[in-house]
């Protein structure tokens, strides 16, 4: 799924984005309310995660502007303002949720899974960058194009997707995969994790599943210019 973060604490914005990422998200950010309500208007995204003491245009005004225009993007407002009456007015601006700082990380992508839920996402699919996969149909998906997994390359593709950038050892694939009674070896999860490059491939995604010597696989999203 993708997400727009508005925050002007780059360090913060900087956390958040990888804290999403490593858990399938693709994001991206904006450092000031005004940078942030321009793509939120002409990008599309499934969610903003909104500060709300933000240079130019406060979390407050972001929200009311979206609202006014009939732009139903989930928000999740986060801030270090923790006051009641902050709070009614982070709700009344059009925020769906307010999460105040500081926060942990298991509470924040809880409130994310619940806000995506509530609005028909993320419930059937995995992501990361700019392709999915279909827990209901085993296909793997990107823009217009889709392709069917075999059942171990659908467990596969799940498991790296749920994994993001960790990287997952080959005894990992093979207990979780294969189980502990089978005879596989290292060379079949080599053997299907040729065969899933093949099909990312073909389906012009920008995720590769990359190698690192001694510790598994992990997946990495291709940066255009």
């Amino acid at each position: 799924m993708r997400v727009l973060i508005v925050e002007d604490e780059v360090l913060l914005a900087k956390s958040l984005q990888e804290i999403l990422e490593d858990s399938g998200h693709s994001v991206s950010s904006a450092y000031d309310g005004q940078e942030g309500l321009e793509l939120a208007r002409s990008a599309h995204f499934d969610l903003l995660i909104l500060d709300l003491m933000l240079p130019k245009l406060n979390g407050f005004q972001v929200a009311r502007t979206l609202r006014k225009e009939r732009n139903g993007l989930p928000i999740l407002m986060l801030t270090a303002k923790s006051d009641i009456l902050d709070r009614v007015e982070g709700l009344d601006s059009g925020a769906d949720y307010y999460l105040t700082k500081p926060f942990d990380k298991r509470e924040l992508l809880a409130c994310i899974n619940a806000l995506l839920r509530r609005q028909g996402k993320e419930v059937n699919q995995i992501s990361f960058g700019n392709t999915a996969l279909d827990l209901d149909s085993s296909e793997l998906i990107c823009g217009e194009n889709t392709i069917r997994l075999s059942s171990k390359e659908f467990q596969m593709m799940k498991l790296l997707l749920s994994e993001g950038k960790n990287n997952i050892t080959k005894n990992t694939f093979l207990e979780k995969i294969w189980g502990y009674e089978s005879d596989a070896t290292e060379n079949n999860v080599e053997v299907y994790i040729g065969f899933l490059r093949k099909k990312l491939k073909s389906l012009s995604s920008d995720v590769s599943i990359v190698a690192s010597r001694g510790l598994g696989y992990h997946l990495e999203e291709e940066k255009h210019d």
